[in-house]
């Protein structure tokens, strides 16, 4: 590597993706060989939301940017267009090396086209992965126009390779979050119910978001959902969807639950005690990819509603029910008896930021064709 640090950016428009990329960031900042930038978009700066920003603020980076990029009109292609502006008239400014983005958000791809139709890497975490929805097919366009992947698994590794990406160019570091999820910094339950005022010992947690293709249905799936809510009697932790297409009929909807003492609603918890709570929780209801994820490993008992999550790969025994009060109420009813097997690692050993950064110190990435190759199979 040259003596020059190479910069680093990472594109953040959610709490979810931030969760992810923290500790790679983290590791980053302490080390010479790099100087990580953050460009803060999206939800994070939208009060609605919970400003998440502050979440951001409080880990003390060095270079954090932010810029608003949501519009009047919430649609996911004017978003897409207002954040490609952002970011490339940011990238002009500090000239980076490379662009690390995640998942299969409306930001992510912004990032990607930038760094591609701008000559600087760009590195890809989570591609090759299978979910559903718009998310998919924003995932996979990303994943083409990334030069570097670094993946969660060997199947999503080997998608990759179905999609004629270069097998040099996938790296297998697990899921970032899991080194979170197992760390010794986590706050213990007592200290986060003392946080967010949550006074019930027993509770389970709701996270439930839009599916943007299934839009016309978005407000009749949430009433018939807090319909069933309220005529369970557990304690239930409530947190807001993210702010994609529908998340308003959703939010809308929440409202009927507040002054109910066996609800506290959240816009947004912050990552670690978020974890924390899941961690101690009954079990988790809606259709977040942390059911999908981060409960599995806990061994939390999980109701999946509707296709937002359809085609995760998991190897976890979730319940899975479509948006009908019959079906919901019944998984209701069922769920205190359901046995959770512990997931296997799935998703890594929780060692992600030092493959991660063992990756990046190699010179053969930055050797790395900028002119991307199909390679058939």
């Amino acid at each position: 590597m040259s003596n020059s640090p190479k910069k680093i950016l990472f594109l953040t428009g959610t709490r979810a993706d931030f969760g992810k990329i923290k500790s790679l960031i983290q590791t980053l900042e302490e080390q010479q060989d790099f100087e990580a930038f953050v460009f803060v978009t999206g939800m994070h700066l939208q009060e609605i939301y919970g400003y998440t920003l502050i979440e951001i603020e409080r880990c003390n980076f060095k270079n954090v940017f932010t810029f608003e990029n949501h519009t009047h009109e919430t649609t996911m292609d004017l978003t897409l267009a207002k954040t490609i502006e952002g970011l490339s008239n940011y990238c002009k400014t500090i000239k980076p090396d490379m662009i690390v983005v995640h998942g299969d958000r409306v930001e992510t791809l912004a990032g990607a086209i930038v760094g591609s139709l701008n000559n600087i890497l760009v590195a890809h975490i989570e591609g090759g992965e299978v979910s559903g929805t718009v998310d998919e097919l924003i995932r996979h366009s990303v994943s083409k126009l990334s030069h570097i992947h670094f993946v969660s698994n060997k199947q999503a590794a080997k998608r990759l390779q179905q999609m004629g990406e270069v097998k040099e160019s996938i790296f297998t570091i697990g899921s970032p979050d899991i080194d979170i999820m197992f760390s010794n910094n986590l706050p213990s339950l007592e200290t986060a119910k003392q946080y967010y005022q949550i006074s019930f010992d027993d509770y389970a947690l709701v996270m439930f978001h839009p599916v943007t293709t299934e839009f016309n249905s978005m407000k009749e799936y949430a009433i018939t959902f807090v319909d069933c809510l309220l005529k369970d009697d557990r304690n239930y932790i409530v947190i807001f969807p993210n702010n994609d297409l529908g998340s308003q009929f959703i939010i809308d909807e929440f409202k009927r639950l507040e002054g109910n003492t066996r609800f506290r609603i959240f816009p947004s918890l912050r990552f670690e005690y978020f974890l924390t709570l899941l961690k101690n929780s009954q079990f988790i209801i809606g259709n977040s990819s942390a059911g999908i994820r981060e409960a599995p490993y806990y061994g939390i008992p999980i109701i999946n509603i509707g296709t937002r999550q359809q085609n995760r790969a998991v190897h976890a025994d979730i319940v899975n029910v479509d948006y009908s009060k019959k079906d919901i109420l019944e998984a209701l009813s069922k769920i205190d008896s359901h046995k959770v097997q512990i997931s296997d690692n799935d998703f890594g050993e929780g060692n992600s930021n030092e493959l991660f950064l063992q990756s990046l110190k190699k010179n053969d990435i930055w050797q790395l064709n900028h002119q991307k190759q199909f390679r058939d199979i």
